[in-house]
C-alpha cells in the first residue's frame, strides 16, 4: 500500500513538473545508499539495549521473579 502510494505522488509530480520528477527518481537511490550507514547503527544499538536488559534481567529471572515472559 505504501508503494502505490509513492508511485501515485510520483506519477503526480511527474505530471506537475517532470524535470523534478526524473531527479527524485535518480536521486532516492542516493538517498537510500546515504541513510544505509545510519540504519545499521539504529539496529546495532536497539540490539545492544535489548542485550544489556537481558542482561540485567537474568539475575530476577533466574531467581523466579514475576518478569514479563520473553517475547516468540
Amino acid at each position: 500500500m505504501k508503494t502505490l502510494l509513492a508511485l501515485g505522488v510520483w506519477c503526480l509530480l511527474f505530471v506537475l513538473c517532470w524535470p523534478l520528477a526524473i531527479l527524485a527518481l535518480v536521486a532516492w537511490p542516493l538517498v537510500w545508499l546515504l541513510s544505509l550507514p545510519f540504519r545499521l547503527v539504529g539496529i546495532t544499538f536497539s540490539a545492544l539495549f535489548a542485550f544489556l536488559r537481558a542482561l540485567f534481567m537474568l539475575p530476577s529471572r533466574l531467581l523466579g521473579g514475576g518478569g514479563r515472559p520473553l517475547a516468540a
